[in-house]
């Protein structure tokens, strides 16, 4: 009995196959057919012309695939598939505690997905991690770390011969705490796996083509969802394809008229240009979503500046400020500010200061919930010269929910710990004021501490946690700093432990329920260069 088979038209990245029927007898002859589409190009060589792809070998591949299926295979290895199923609940659990951040995705039903895209695959490398310390050994907390490392160092703007040896040293922990999934029998036959072994070339790769930042394929599938998915989604699905082409077409024609009338000037004051509909001389909306990302122009000086307008509820005198935020002590702390920023020699330390040496304060408050912090990132997504912009809130009721007081990095203040040269400290409130004709933008902040003189040994972060003045009482660390001393958000992940997590608890409880957290460096690119 004759079989036939039909092999379908695609291209792989070392094979071209013709489609054609062949009988079930000469199927092995039509294979030694294919042949690479290099081999009559004699100084061609397939295994040179493949640049890395972060989205599909690391992110789509290694993490998700490989790492976050396989700690779900060793949970159930040890606890049984019931006992797995609990962890993995708890674990979810972690995952929807992380506190809010700025262009952090959040996960309020834990990383339980349908479908996983690359953007979910993305956001959740961001706060894994901590999630699954106390469930799993340490070697394999080190080999998710050290691979996380070798991830985050690929997507670098720029490399220079110390990156590429970070990488190394990256990739070389990796492989030796990657043998905890054989050992444990995850992985009993070992890692011969393709999109694993690529990392091995990932250096070679980066000094012949550059940093793999401008060359993932996420770019494309980025323009695919634009040009495919979203034309897909608005037609009938009744032979989509014309419908597809005519939207694309329409698209087109709409985005050219916009660059005319904008050329013309004729979109000025209107909608469509963010202006304020005609009406001259009145301020402008702000937008009720976050609009953080990208900044237009050239590369400037990092700087954080008020939000444009204050807000009208809360007093203007300084002690009826202090009594409607419950913070008694922002007058002393005022007077600390101005003491400081009025010496001619300089800040002196608090400790050395007598109170009495400090002036009263009798001005106008003005009050603000949030700040823009604009600083340079270009492994971000970031405008022409490198710009990004995010920003920092500090509202006792955020889209009229819950309150949210966001930690920040800033510049080294004396009497308190720094991590690569940054304080850490939690946004209290952002006030303005003026004294004898001077403006002073100015944060009250919440100090933390740095836990030990290294970064945690597993994680590779460091660990910090609220800093008190006097424990027993739960007197919080406080200070007045000038806004212009704050470089730009920062994340935590709390530092779960062994407990398991009760259902109450909200991600606007993080900051205030647990003592003890981890500086998330892996909360963006610029966050891991900076603190890593």
């Amino acid at each position: 009995m004759t079989r036939y088979f039909v092999l379908s038209l695609f291209h792989c990245s070392s094979f071209v196959f013709i489609p054609c029927y062949v009988s079930g007898s000469g199927v092995a002859d039509l294979l030694l057919y294919c042949q690479p589409f290099t081999n009559d190009f004699p100084r061609a060589d397939i295994h040179e012309l493949l640049s890395p792809d972060i989205l599909h070998q690391l992110i789509k591949g290694t993490f998700k695939d490989h790492l976050v299926s396989w700690v779900g295979d060793y949970l159930e290895l040890v606890h049984g598939e019931e006992g797995a199923k609990k962890i993995l609940a708890d674990i979810d659990r972690r995952i929807a505690l992380a506190s809010p951040f700025s262009n952090l995705r959040r996960f309020p039903e834990g990383r339980g997905f349908k479908q996983w895209t690359g953007d979910d695959s993305k956001a959740l490398m961001k706060v894994w991690l901590p999630a699954i310390v106390g469930y799993v050994p340490s070697k394999m907390v080190k080999a998710i770390t050290a691979f996380l490392d070798f991830c985050y160092i690929a997507r670098r703007n720029v490399h220079t011969p110390e990156s590429l040896d970070e990488l190394d040293d990256a990739l070389r922990r990796f492989h030796k705490n990657q043998v905890i999934f054989q050992t444990t029998g995850v992985r009993p036959k070992g890692f011969a796996l393709p999109r694993q072994h690529s990392l091995m070339h990932y250096r070679d790769l980066i000094i012949m083509f550059g940093a793999p930042n401008g060359l993932c394929s996420s770019i494309t599938e980025c323009k695919h969802i634009k040009a495919v998915k979203e034309p897909y989604r608005r037609s009938n699905k009744y032979k989509p394809l014309k419908q597809i082409a005519y939207t694309n077409q329409r698209l087109d024609k709409l985005a050219a008229l916009r660059v005319d009338l904008e050329s013309r000037g004729m979109l000025e004051g209107s909608k469509l240009s963010g202006g304020d509909s005609g009406n001259k001389g009145k301020r402008k909306v702000q937008p009720l979503l976050e609009d953080t990302g990208e900044v237009e122009g050239p590369t400037t000086r990092n700087h954080t500046k008020m939000a444009q307008t204050p807000q009208r509820q809360h007093p203007r005198d300084l002690r009826s400020l202090a009594v409607y935020i419950s913070q008694p002590q922002l007058p002393e702390l005022v007077r600390r500010f101005l003491y400081n920023q009025t010496r001619q020699n300089g800040p002196r330390r608090e400790s050395e200061v007598q109170l009495g040496d400090f002036s009263h304060f009798n001005g106008l408050i003005h009050v603000y919930h949030s700040a823009v912090a604009t600083y340079y990132a270009p492994s971000d997504a970031c405008g022409v010269g490198g710009m990004h912009c995010e920003h920092i809130r500090a509202t006792p009721s955020w889209y009229g929910g819950p309150p949210r007081f966001d930690v920040v990095l800033a510049e080294p203040q004396p009497d308190t710990d720094s991590v690569n040269g940054f304080s850490i400290a939690r946004i209290k409130l952002f006030f303005l004021f003026r004294h004898k004709r001077v403006l002073y933008p100015c944060a009250l902040v919440h100090w933390y501490e740095v836990y030990g003189d290294a970064p945690d040994k597993h994680t590779g972060t460091w660990i910090v946690k609220p800093q008190f003045s006097d424990r027993r009482h739960r007197s919080p660390n406080l200070a007045v700093i000038r806004l212009d001393t704050i470089l730009r958000a920062a994340h935590l992940m709390p530092c779960f432990g062994r407990s398991v997590m009760e259902s109450w608890i909200r991600p606007h409880h993080t900051l205030d329920r647990f003592k003890a957290f981890y500086l998330n460096k892996y909360a963006d690119h610029h966050a891991f260069e900076i603190i890593s």
